[in-house]
């Protein structure tokens, strides 16, 4: 059984605010899929309220990936909603696999959890395309949920996705949000505020590769290391964090 969800935010926002995104931002063929498993049953209709308040805060989220005059990105506050599925697994014994933190590049297993973003239709801007999905999978005989999210990489790096999950989290949950709340706006640079001198200290420019080079090295390193998982308690976090 199958449900579909679009979640709007919960109160109109700054709709047709546009943000330009810098070059740095346009990763756009980049996506951050992740999947989160809980040992229980999460209660869908909590978590779409968790949602639609989060939204309010992060209305940049909900927004459109427009392509203007054939060279300048932008994202426009829209209040476009985000679709929420809800799967029920029954052929799952349990969540499949061993590792509490599993990494895989190369054998796509966590697709069949993931609602993928469809990132090839933003080359050209797609105001109507959502840029987060969620997809919840059920598995009944286990009684586990899992949560998957997929997150277009230029509304932010995965520090920005965890910082928009914990929101998220800490309304399900009926705590306050954590401050400071979000700010969107680019530092768009020009060729006139450019020192170019500083460009051959700056590795990541200077060093680059092709595209197809640098994803093929992140699928070699599953291949020739080993994956090492740290485990903290909530006070060692809280310490951590202080």
């Amino acid at each position: 059984m199958t449900s579909s969800f679009l979640v709007l935010a919960s109160t109109q926002t700054e709709k047709q605010r546009r943000i330009e995104l810098s070059g740095t931002d346009l990763w756009i063929m980049d996506r951050i899929d992740n999947v989160f498993v809980y040992p229980a049953n999460l209660n869908v209709n909590r978590f779409i309220e968790a949602l639609g308040r989060t939204l309010c805060l992060w209305p940049f989220i909900a927004g459109r990936f427009l392509l203007l005059e054939g060279d300048r990105y932008v994202i426009e506050m829209s209040d476009n909603p985000i679709p929420v599925s809800v799967v029920e697994n029954n052929d799952l014994l349990k969540w499949p696999f061993d590792s509490k933190v599993l990494v895989d590049l190369r054998y796509h297993t966590l697709e069949p959890f993931i609602d993928e973003v469809p990132i090839h239709k933003l080359l050209c801007g797609s105001s109507e395309e959502p840029l987060v999905r969620f997809k919840f999978t059920r598995l009944v005989k286990s009684d586990e949920f899992v949560m998957g999210i997929s997150w277009v990489h230029v509304l932010g790096d995965a520090a920005s996705c965890l910082r928009f999950l914990t929101t998220i989290s800490r309304l399900y949950q009926q705590l306050q949000p954590l401050e400071p709340f979000p700010i969107f706006e680019r530092r768009v640079w020009t060729d006139s505020t450019v020192n170019r001198s500083l460009l051959n200290i700056m590795k990541p420019l200077s060093d680059s590769e092709p595209a197809e080079q640098m994803f093929q090295a992140l699928i070699d390193e599953q291949m020739t290391h080993d994956q090492l998982n740290l485990h903290f308690s909530s006070e060692q976090l809280i310490i951590l964090r202080t």
